[in-house]
Order: structure tokens, then sequence, then C-alpha cells
């Protein structure tokens, strides 16, 4: 994994001195991102994982959290996923306001404002700090777009889901979530 880049911008301690108004803040080599409040389709698809994955880490060991909770990957690299988990060798990485380094999964559903932030900047973050698998949820496209590492530099092509596909994890043996229910009723049915 390559070493994060110096930097004269922001930091974590930054980061916690803002005040608590809701909106989402990541800083991406020192850099502060702010986006908006996520739409109820959004936050529909993160409670499904959120629970599917709760109910597997129960009887499995692990941890999972759903936004917000700060990733810190270094000190100008904070961001806050949608959702994440820790299998249950890495739950140390919990600290008293944030996870310190790589989750074993992160899980970002997408939002017209954040596409480019979660398919560029925080794609290449994850990637670089080791994350094992990114899921990305594709709710224009009505899929979900899964990344994993290829040894420890770099994500291969994504397995790509659709409605009728099944989602597992090499990191989660037994674990079948159904595309379909993941991604809910299409748009247009939920309006």
């Amino acid at each position: 994994m390559a070493a994060p880049a110096q930097t004269t911008g922001l930091t974590y301690d930054d980061l916690a001195s803002f005040p608590d108004d809701r909106r989402r803040r990541e800083l991406i080599g020192g850099e502060l991102i702010v986006t908006p409040s996520p739409r109820p389709r959004h936050q529909q698809v993160v409670a499904y994982v959120t629970t599917e994955l709760m109910l597997y880490v129960r009887a499995h060991g692990g941890k999972v959290y759903p936004a917000p909770l700060d990733v810190c990957f270094a000190h100008d690299d904070v961001v806050e996923p949608d959702v994440l988990l820790l299998t249950a060798a890495h739950t140390a990485r919990v600290e008293e306001r944030f996870v310190r380094g790589a989750p074993d999964i992160v899980v970002e559903v997408s939002s017209p404002s954040t596409r480019r932030l979660e398919l560029g900047r925080k794609f290449e973050l994850y990637e670089r700090y080791g994350v094992p698998e990114y899921w990305y949820v594709d709710l224009d496209a009505d899929r979900v777009e899964v990344y994993r590492l290829v040894g420890e530099e770099r994500y291969d092509a994504p397995e790509l889901l659709l409605r009728a596909g099944v989602l597992t994890s090499p990191l989660l043996p037994g674990l079948a979530l159904p595309v379909h229910d993941l991604l809910g009723p299409p748009e247009e049915e939920t309006a």
C-alpha cells in the first residue's frame, strides 16, 4: 500500500471541531468535502444493508456501523462510508470516536451529488488503504458493483450484480443478499 502524500490541509482534529449540524464532512488529502443529506431511497438501502449485515455479525462476530461514523485512514484522510463492516479479527480498530484503518467492507450508496466522489476519490482512497471489499450500490443503474482487492494493491474489475443477482462475499461465508431486496423498489415505485 502506498503511503499517503504529505499535506498542509485540514486534519481529523479540525474535522472533529465542526458543529454537529447533520452535514456529512470528509477529508481526502486534507481537503474538506461536504455533501448534502441523502434521499429516502438511499436511506432505505442503507437500512437494509445494515440490518442484514448486523444479523450476520450477530451470528459470526464482527461489527457493523452505518453512517455517521468516521473512518480515519490518516490524519488527513477521513471518510464516512454509508455502511462499514469489520470482521471479528479486526474489531480492535474501533476507537472512541472513529474506526482507525481499513474496514473489511465499505458500502457506498449512490446519490446524484456524490457519484463522482464515490467512484473517484473515495474509490482510490479505499484501494490505496487496502479496504478488501468495496460495495457500490448504483441506484441509477439499478445494480451493485463489488470491487475486491487483488493482493493488497488494486481492485479487480467489478463484479456487476443486477436485480436478479445475489451478493455474496468470501469475507462473509454463508451471506447471500438478493440484489432485488437490497435495491428495493425502483425509484418510480417509491415516488
